[in-house]
């Protein structure tokens, strides 16, 4: 079974050495938990994105040192926890917390960055993240998205492709050269971020499904956690795209 998102892989609920699930009846992730599990974690985030966001701007409206710092400081960390929390999935109870909390101050200070720029589009870019939640866990509830074996080799593959496509123009970066594709508000841009939106919203798919696996084959309980971090991984991800492809809209 595979997964568009990094944090979830085919081994995550299974036992490495074994190659089977080891938890026992009374201790095994449950879909419940699970989703309560995610929302405690985008409460936490909510919760330091506010914060983020009222030392971000100023009473003039203007955007504060501070704003940079916690951008940059809450997508480090948010990076740091993430990888430890995918290395050491038995940590999730305590790291993806801790994620939440560092995420929230990184998309409360790019949050407030967009909107000063583009008044309102925090709000769009919001409804258009829950509002592609709810379709995509309908679509996949109903069964009119199935979780195939090639509909999840394709969603990884153009996954994988963006993660690339991101990394180059992150070193292209730092030699003065921009990638127009990603960056430019021209119908290019607009296409290529639409493109990203839909992988990102497909990948929500990919992460029900894997979730519902790992309660079916009764994976031990923090993986409720693990699981709850992986989905708030592909939301933070699918919220960013929609303030990119946003902004780029307005700009025209």
């Amino acid at each position: 079974m595979r997964s568009g998102n990094p944090a979830l892989s085919e081994s995550t609920f299974l036992d490495l050495g074994s190659g089977s699930v080891v938890a026992r009846p009374d201790q095994a992730m449950t879909l419940n938990g699970t989703v309560n599990k995610t929302g405690l974690l985008l409460l936490l985030a909510v919760l330091t994105a506010a914060y983020a966001w009222s030392q971000a701007i100023a009473p003039d409206g203007s955007m504060t040192p501070a704003g940079s710092l916690y951008a940059i400081g809450g997508a480090i960390g948010g990076l740091v926890l993430a990888l430890v929390t995918v290395f050491k999935k038995t940590w999730s109870p305590v790291t993806a917390p801790m994620y939440a909390l560092v995420e929230g101050l990184f998309l409360g200070a790019i949050s407030a960055m967009f909107e000063a720029r583009f008044p309102g589009i925090v709000f769009q870019a919001v409804l258009a993240t829950f509002g592609t939640l709810v379709a995509m866990l309908l679509a996949y509830r109903t069964g009119m998205i199935k979780a195939t074996e090639n509909f999840k080799l394709g969603v990884f593959a153009a996954t994988g492709g963006i993660a690339l496509l991101y990394l180059v123009s992150f070193v292209l970066s730092f030699f003065g050269i921009n990638v127009p594709m990603i960056h430019d508000s021209g119908w290019l841009g607009i296409a290529f971020s639409v493109f990203v939106v839909v992988v990102a919203a497909l990948n929500l798919v990919l992460d029900f499904d894997f979730i519902e696996t790992g309660v079916e084959r009764g994976a031990p309980k923090y993986m409720e956690w693990y699981g709850a971090f992986g989905l708030m991984v592909t939301l933070v991800w699918l919220y960013v795209e929609f303030l990119r492809l946003l902004s780029k809209i307005q700009q025209r």
